[in-house]
């Protein structure tokens, strides 16, 4: 078995599957499937993109602190991204969407993946408003109740931690850099230290509380248009639920990803989006019906695209391990660059963003 992992991934989706498919009305099942207007996806994938788009420029915003890059550059890397975590197991699309990013507008891993981290943090924040403000009125299954307190306690205690490191930047780059010194061998100083400074500047947007606001509001618009599609794909079906039902599967359907299933969901998604709507009094078997149609709709249009672009990039996915090795060595050296200014200008912590820019 070369991969564990994503053996372990297709295990834990084929359970969440077969749980969605035990005891199903598959008579009601593929009559739900052959009587829906599937004519209402199109508007559905319209609107999906509109929230791609708004993804695309929480992004820039959030790097425009390292580089400004335009949305119109950054639209491709986003949709890359998006396809690599839908089709490469453990969202590896993260990965992928800063290594594209650094190959195109030669912005450094390390802090290109932090910006993502804190999107996701961002993104896991509005799951759980989306949670709390329905879920008063209902109690759902518990497997996926535990998964809301889970998810609380695992963002809560992120958000936290990334608001006391980046609110004290100076007191933490001492802590750091002292630890380094006392912890780490000699030889390693530079590349863990260069490492650390790298996270300290992708986390630049939550030193100030209106950027703080700005992106989470823009999250909040994000996963609100995206909920939009999922209010499109209900009308090709016969059923009816109100927007902030569907709020609560979009909520609970995405925090459920934190399941390490296989690619894209695979399952967790699935058996989530039915549980939510069952709850609701939805037959089962259209709800099992909309939720697959509905996953395959969010799934196709932007995995086929991110191919595209990755074709239009010329990055191939041979390439791609290849050149990760060759950048981290890239970053070796630049890391020997501003150990040897610092150790010129006499300084024992670290160099302002724009000299270590200037480095890059």
């Amino acid at each position: 078995m070369r991969r564990p992992k994503l053996w372990f991934g297709i295990a834990i989706s084929a359970f969440f599957l077969w749980w969605s498919f035990n005891g199903l009305d598959w008579a009601g099942f593929w009559d739900a499937l052959s009587t829906a207007n599937y004519w209402w996806i199109i508007p559905g994938v319209v609107v999906y993109f509109g929230a791609v788009w708004a993804r695309t420029w929480r992004w820039h915003y959030m790097l425009r602190h390292i580089k400004a890059v335009s949305i119109r550059r950054l639209f491709p890397v986003v949709v890359i991204g998006y396809m690599g975590n839908n089709v490469y197991p453990a969202r590896a699309g993260e990965v992928i969407r800063s290594y594209v990013l650094k190959r195109k507008e030669g912005i450094g891993m390390g802090a290109s993946l932090t910006t993502v981290i804190l999107e996701r943090l961002f993104d896991g924040l509005v799951m759980l408003l989306f949670v709390f403000v329905t879920l008063p009125f209902i109690e759902l299954p518990s497997l996926w109740n535990n998964l809301v307190i889970i998810s609380s306690v695992l963002f809560g205690v992120a958000l936290v931690v990334f608001l006391m490191i980046a609110t004290n930047q100076r007191r933490t780059e001492q802590l750091y850099s002292w630890a380094l010194r006392s912890i780490v061998p000699q030889r390693f100083h530079s590349k863990a230290h260069g490492l650390f400074d790298k996270i300290m500047l992708g986390l630049h947007s939550l030193r100030s509380p209106r950027e703080m606001l700005m992106i989470f509001v823009t999250s909040t618009a994000i996963w609100l248009t995206e909920t939009t599609k999922y209010w499109f794909v209900m009308q090709a079906f016969d059923f009816h639920v109100s927007f902030d039902v569907l709020m609560l599967m979009t909520a609970v359907a995405n925090l459920a990803l934190i399941i390490p299933a296989a690619p894209g969901g695979a399952g967790t998604f699935d058996a989530a989006g039915i549980s939510v709507l069952k709850s609701f009094n939805v037959a089962e078997s259209i709800a099992t019906g909309y939720t697959l149609v509905l996953h395959l709709a969010l799934w196709i249009p932007i995995t086929v695209l991110g191919f595209w672009y990755m074709w239009r990039e010329r990055v191939a996915w041979n390439e791609f391990d290849q050149a990760v090795n060759e950048s981290q060595a890239a970053e070796n050296r630049i890391q020997q660059r501003e150990a040897a200014l610092r150790d010129e200008l006499g300084e024992s912590a670290n160099l302002p963003h724009a000299e270590v820019e200037v480095l890059r």
